[in-house]
């Protein structure tokens, strides 16, 4: 047996903003998460300095949200002197979330009623292995890249693969 003993699955992810309240009402107004609890603040200086990376005398503050069937949130917004810079996708340490959604169209529109700013018109992939699957990049206030992905019928690869993507389609598969 190789790998991580007993894995089950992704929990959550983690991710920092610039002002917590801001970023709740995106997360559960824009995208309709759930704020599932309110984690106060971190100030042990232990757990800032070695635990989180920041530096001495910073502050946090966390809270963890829902969305949908199978995506937790852990949102930290930090009191520090040195915020950094978020990186970009195309650099290391860069990132985006993707949020599967069953109607692309009908979810662009609700982004787009939200003056949330949208990387283009959504792109259907019609060949390769992904094909089948709808998507668009988006952004949240605060610079974080999203992206909207559906694939109602499923992917081409799905059609001879061993071993398949996990999708809020089917949780159980």
């Amino acid at each position: 047996m190789s790998g991580l003993p007993g894995l089950r699955g992704g929990e959550h992810i983690g991710l920092t903003v610039p002002d917590l309240d801001d970023a709740e009402r995106f997360i559960c107004d824009v995208l309709g998460g759930v704020m599932v609890f309110d984690g106060g603040t971190i100030s042990d200086p232990e757990t800032i300095q070695n635990i989180l990376g920041a530096e001495p005398g910073d502050k946090c503050r966390y809270r963890f949200y829902r969305l949908g069937t199978g995506l937790n949130l852990e949102v930290f917004e930090f009191e520090t002197a040195n915020p950094g810079k978020m990186p970009c996708n195309h650099q290391a340490g860069g990132h985006h979330l993707a949020l599967y959604v069953d109607d692309i169209e009908a979810a662009v529109a609700h982004l787009e009623a939200h003056s949330v700013e949208i990387a283009g018109p959504y792109q259907h992939i019609t060949e390769g292995p992904a094909a089948g699957s709808d998507w668009v990049y988006f952004r949240a206030p605060w610079g974080l890249q999203l992206e909207l992905v559906s694939y109602p019928n499923g992917k081409a690869y799905e059609a001879d693969a061993f071993v398949k993507l996990w999708s809020p389609v089917r949780p159980n598969e």
